[in-house]
């Protein structure tokens, strides 16, 4: 009688391993994504604390809606490190220190915007504890306008330089490198971390104001990457061309078809 064909169950078995490379690919894309879809509401749904926080913190607060603004962060901050964890498995193929350094500096980021929201929230908790109350408007109003500062503070050492560095500079070499993505969008990637990069130490230094114009302008191009990355990734996948896709190695196979006598 003859036994199974160990042969055919590798191919299945690395059948399988290809197809996970581009499921990974999507879950990635899909994340890259929701970091859009969750961050640029919960900043607009902050505009009542950050823009009139002495109003706000007196007793004409949106309580409810900055609290959506904050669990929308929250969602933004879980998109960053799954991208990170997502991307590892296939990325690390290339350059395992790399891929733990990007998984590193998305988790820092993430740490940093979980930061930013605790500051917003304790405005909103003075708020419901002392306006009306016969607190001091002035002291309450210092008191907003420093939690504000740090709120402004991890907009940038967050979104700020961790993207550059990491979504920009890291990703983007380990794409150009691993040839995931098209060629040149991994040389636009290196080019817009730089400038991302370049437009937070400004901002730090105070070459230019942080928000302003400049860094805007310098910060432009890594969310065009960025969002590229998402879309291509959810649309097309990895590129079957790379050399660390699994499609492109052969599965080594030890075993022979077993035969044992009827």
């Amino acid at each position: 009688m003859v036994g199974g064909s160990c042969p055919l169950t590798v191919t299945g078995v690395w059948t399988d391993l290809v197809a996970s490379d581009q499921r990974a690919a999507r879950i990635v894309g899909w994340l890259f994504i929701g970091t859009f879809v969750f961050s640029i509401p919960g900043a607009l749904l902050y505009g009542p604390i950050l823009h009139h926080h002495a109003t706000y913190v007196l007793g004409g607060g949106h309580d409810t809606q900055i609290a959506l603004g904050a669990f929308l962060e929250i969602l933004t901050a879980i998109c960053g490190i799954g991208t990170a964890v997502a991307l590892f498995p296939v990325v690390k193929r290339q350059s395992e220190a790399l891929a733990l350094g990007y998984v590193a500096v998305r988790i820092v980021e993430s740490t940093i915007i979980v930061a930013g929201i605790v500051t917003i929230m304790a405005v909103v908790t003075l708020r419901q504890d002392l306006a009306g109350t016969g607190a001091n408007a002035g002291t309450l109003s210092i008191a907003a306008r420093s939690l504000i500062a740090v709120k402004d503070w991890t907009f940038l050492l967050g979104p700020g330089f961790c993207a550059g560095l990491g979504n920009g500079l890291i990703l983007g070499y380990l794409m150009f490198r691993s040839g995931l993505v098209p060629r040149r969008w991994a040389q636009f990637a290196l080019f817009a971390g730089a400038c991302a990069f370049i437009a937070a130490t400004g901002a730090l230094l105070d070459v230019w104001d942080k928000q302003s114009t400049p860094q805007g302008i310098l910060t432009f191009p890594e969310i065009i990457w960025e969002a590229f990355f998402g879309i291509y990734l959810v649309v097309k996948g990895f590129k079957t061309s790379s050399p660390i896709l699994r499609r492109n190695a052969q599965p080594s196979v030890t075993a022979s078809p077993a035969s044992t006598p009827g």
